[in-house]
């Protein structure tokens, strides 16, 4: 394996051209006509164009993606996240074309990818499940005999879905057909399947996510991220450890996650969802069978780069993480997915042009972005812009950390959830860590942000400086007689002049 082409965009596959250039690989980047100036293009050895913007033209055309890898002459395809890495007929695909799928087989991904199935094998393997069906619902007559067995509220679920499409809370049994009804509709339009099953509800629990890595020999796990911050059943803000999670439950979590993850015969990173009750209890969700977005925090706490775990493996390496990589976390991390969403606004997408954008740096900071000023944000794509990542000995170090951090990070040109970021942090709840899945649908406080002065003062700071910046730039480097414009100069000049 020398030649990875990532089958993504924007940050995830910046990070990967990343990872791929400190383990000597050379890197491949695909882009749609959108993307053609993105970061991630100009940062990969080579790029391969595939086609018009919208996603089924482009990023999910299994066919070209198989072509660029041999147009460009890669010999492995890396998915990212989103897209087709959880599709595991393009893992098939790959391995038949004769590449290299960095990620799990494709057994493992059809295994862990139709949620009902998943539940089967986890209750075989001893792995505790949500109260409920494992097989697929014929109609909502068979719903209503579950659910009068398990009590209400149930769940509603996609079989093969996730990220909360396909998704329905049903608290009374009149509410049952209609709901069945539209969950089975949008998870035929999000997933190409309209197959659904009903689960227990578990009301107020916290999302807790166990990191496995498995290589050919060894299966193990990296802790756990709390993940409860959510809105819509979209994670917003994520960390490592969990504040709810002490030593002894860890070690049954993990344990239950390895056995999930041996159960499908699993390689490569991934993540097995919990829900945690307030008793300790806790029940398996599903297995994301690829890199999380949120990984970067437990790459902070563990000492690891799982993207380089990842490429390891694929290549037939051993992991490279020892046994004493498998202590307790060390400090605290936490992450803010920096969206393009307007909370002002009712988190509606924003799109425009990026004018402007300073991450902010320091000591235990991370960005992780993928765009930069000029590029335009279009509703083509995912809304996140950009993840912030902050380490510090201690939860209370690390949000004030975070605090800090998001204070300084600058970003005109489109609206932002930053300030509903500033606004958490601040919150005693938060800060307390009494915090569950329905936290944000109880502080609706907390997403009705409008803008401030002291906002409203950083947007125009940032408009104008970005405006300096270009007015500087198409200015002339001023030199003394016996110098020459430096080599700097002469390329930002050429690139402000197009």
């Amino acid at each position: 394996m020398k030649r990875v082409l990532i089958a993504n965009r924007g940050e995830i596959a910046l990070r990967i051209i990343r990872a791929c250039h400190e383990e000597g690989l050379d890197a491949v980047a695909v882009y749609s006509a959108a993307d053609r100036k993105s970061l991630h293009v100009q940062a990969a050895d080579f790029a391969v164009p595939l086609g018009p913007p919208p996603p089924g033209e482009s990023y999910l055309r299994a066919d070209l993606l198989i072509e660029a890898a041999r147009q460009s002459g890669a010999d492995a395809i890396h998915p990212g996240y989103g897209f087709l890495s959880e599709r595991a007929s393009f893992a098939q695909a790959v391995t038949d074309a004769g590449l290299i799928f960095v990620g799990p087989p494709a057994g493992a991904i059809h295994a862990m990818g139709n949620k009902t199935e998943a539940r089967r094998r986890m209750q075989a393997a001893g792995v505790p499940i949500v109260p409920g069906t494992t097989v697929a619902a014929a109609g909502p007559a068979d719903l209503a005999a579950i659910a009068r067995d398990i009590g209400y509220p149930v769940l509603i679920k996609a079989a093969a879905g996730g990220g909360g499409r396909g998704m329905r809370i049903v608290t009374q049994p009149n509410d049952l057909e209609g709901a069945f009804a539209a969950a089975a509709s949008e998870a035929a339009k999000a997933f190409g399947d309209g197959s659904v099953y009903v689960e227990k509800y578990i009301e107020r629990p916290r999302h807790i996510e166990i990191q496995v890595l498995a290589d050919h020999q060894r299966t193990i796990h990296l802790g756990e991220r709390e993940c409860s911050i959510q809105r819509r059943h979209q994670k917003v803000v994520e960390e490592a450890p969990s504040p709810a999670v002490p030593a002894e439950l860890r070690a049954r979590m993990g344990d239950a996650a390895v056995s999930a993850a041996k159960a499908v015969g699993y390689r490569s990173a991934g993540t097995c969802e919990f829900l945690l009750g307030a008793d300790g209890s806790f029940y398996f969700l599903e297995m994301n069978t690829r890199i999380q977005v949120e990984h970067p925090v437990t790459e902070m706490v563990y000492g690891v780069d799982l993207v380089r775990e990842q490429l390891r493996i694929a290549r037939g390496l051993p992991m490279s993480i020892t046994a004493a990589g498998l202590l307790a976390p060390r400090g605290w991390a936490l992450e803010c997915r920096i969206t393009s969403e307007d909370p002002s606004n009712g988190f509606l997408p924003s799109t425009g042009t990026v004018t402007f954008l300073r991450p902010p740096a320091g000591p235990g900071v991370r960005w992780d972005g993928g765009i930069g000023a000029g590029d335009e944000i279009t509703l083509f794509y995912d809304s996140l812009l950009g993840k912030l990542i902050v380490w510090g000995n201690d939860r209370e170090q690390a949000i004030a950390r975070m605090t800090r951090a998001l204070s300084e990070l600058l970003l005109a040109g489109v609206s932002s959830n930053l300030p509903f970021h500033c606004r958490l942090m601040r919150d005693p709840e938060f800060r307390e860590g009494r915090i569950d899945t329905q936290f944000l649908e109880r502080r609706t406080d907390l997403l009705e942000v409008p803008m401030s002065d002291d906002h409203k003062l950083v947007a125009a700071v940032a408009a104008a400086l970005a405006e300096e910046e270009v007015r500087m730039l198409r200015r002339p480097p001023v030199a003394a007689e016996s110098e020459a414009p430096s080599v700097w100069a002469r390329v930002a000049r050429r690139e402000a002049l197009g």
